[in-house]
């Protein structure tokens, strides 16, 4: 078995310290995430300043998903078409995936699929924080998109380990997170939160991520919900099984495409109300992979 030395922390952190720095507008959209004042007005005129996410975001908002009669020339008009939380998530989303594409990974690593994967996952879970009572869902979106950060570090920090944890996971004997803790005592969710407490990032989505592939394994899961909801890492949970299902996975040996891929949503609403969030879903996330 592969073991990692004891500063195994410094190593993915150092990763995490090498990817590019975060541009003005993240920068100003993560910091939103834990106040009511999202500023979209100054958000607006960096966004005009940026040639290649004012592109992607007219790009968007002019698609065939979104039924628009009339071209959509603006950023200030954008922002009226898709609301100011959605064309937030869509910054969000185009933002971290541009940012973590020069990052150096080992090989059999695809970035594609990283990004693809993860902005599915973030599509998903903020869709269904909508419709369900859930801890924090304004940073639905972010912990859906973050969930597998800890993967993307791995792979670009720890090669030789990450090539080790493909080996047993391969195998198909455990789980992904049961190969890592075998090799590096530290879970991809694990890794994860770190790096969101390296970004301070709200504590409701270091707890989502952190949890994400075991909600049960929370201590203070009860204690983090909302009254008589869910849990943010329950959402993203789910979402990340149903992506998976979708056969919209990182790696190629994930969960088995499946005749019903969204029945794991069923957990949190009715069919009425799933049959609605994975058609919203699908069209969102067609629009959007054509970004990409």
């Amino acid at each position: 078995m592969v073991t990692v030395s004891a500063d195994y922390r410094a190593i993915v952190l150092k990763a995490l310290a090498d990817l590019p720095p975060f541009s003005p507008v993240l920068s100003k959209l993560l910091a939103s995430l834990s106040t009511d004042d999202v500023a979209f007005g100054q958000l607006a005129t960096l966004i005009e300043r940026d040639t290649v996410l004012s592109g992607s975001v007219l790009k968007l908002v002019n698609a065939a998903a979104y039924a628009r009669r009339g071209q959509v020339s603006s950023i200030a008009h954008a922002i009226s078409v898709l609301g100011l939380t959605k064309l937030r998530n869509l910054i969000l989303g185009l933002s971290i995936t541009r940012m973590v594409r020069s990052a150096k990974t080992t090989t059999g690593w695809s970035q594609a699929n990283f990004n693809m994967h993860s902005v599915a996952t973030a599509i998903l879970t903020d869709h269904l924080a909508q419709h369900v009572s859930v801890n924090y869902p304004e940073g639905a979106f972010i912990a859906g998109l973050f969930h597998d950060i800890g993967r993307l570090l791995i792979a670009s920090g720890l090669l030789e380990e990450h090539h080790e944890i493909q080996r047993q996971f391969e195998a198909g004997n455990r789980t992904l997170s049961e190969c890592e803790i075998s090799v590096i005592g530290i879970s991809h969710a694990g890794i994860a939160a770190l790096a969101l407490a390296e970004w301070n990032l709200p504590s409701p989505i270091q707890s989502a991520v952190e949890f994400h592939n075991d909600p049960a394994s929370n201590p203070r899961l009860d204690e983090e919900k909302a009254s008589g909801g869910f849990h943010l890492a329950e959402i993203v949970c789910a979402a990340d099984e149903v992506v998976n299902r979708l056969g919209n996975s990182i790696m190629p040996r994930q969960i088995e495409l499946d005749e019903k891929p969204f029945q794991p949503l069923s957990t949190f609403v009715g069919a009425d109300l799933l049959e609605k969030i994975a058609e919203s879903f699908t069209r969102e996330y067609t629009a959007i992979r054509a970004l990409f």
